[in-house]
């Protein structure tokens, strides 16, 4: 295959084909030179085409709880008493700054993931039942 931009979901299909084909290249080789070149393409294209946003703060911290098999109980050194835990998970009061100061030194959770906005309770509206 042709080395040029990616520009048609063609363009992508065949550049994926191309590397898988040169996946298992020897280090070095021309071949390999070709995959670093064909990945970037490919990565260029994917971050236009299927951009990939970051999770809401409360779900990412949720995922990484189920994730790690963390508690609530867990969660208390970071986010403060059980109460509290409780209140930002369940949406009814923001993660604070210190809070996300903490979660992301010990749990190493990207800080700039906790600092988007997000809604909480108060501020979504009711659906009629």
């Amino acid at each position: 295959m042709e080395l040029k931009p990616i520009r048609t979901r063609k363009d992508y299909q065949a550049a994926l084909a191309e590397i898988e084909r040169l996946w298992d290249a020897p280090a070095r080789s021309a071949d390999a030179d070709r995959l670093d070149i064909f990945t970037l393409l490919v990565e260029r294209y994917e971050s236009l085409h299927y951009p990939i946003t970051d999770p809401d703060p409360i779900e990412f911290i949720a995922h990484v709880m189920e994730s790690r098999g963390l508690t609530r109980k867990d969660m208390e050194p970071y986010i403060g008493p059980r109460g509290r835990v409780a209140d930002v998970l369940n949406r009814t009061r923001p993660l604070t700054l210190e809070m996300i100061r903490r979660l992301s030194i010990n749990l190493k959770l990207p800080a700039e993931v906790l600092v988007k906005p997000y809604r909480l309770w108060r501020d979504q509206e009711l659906m009629p039942a």
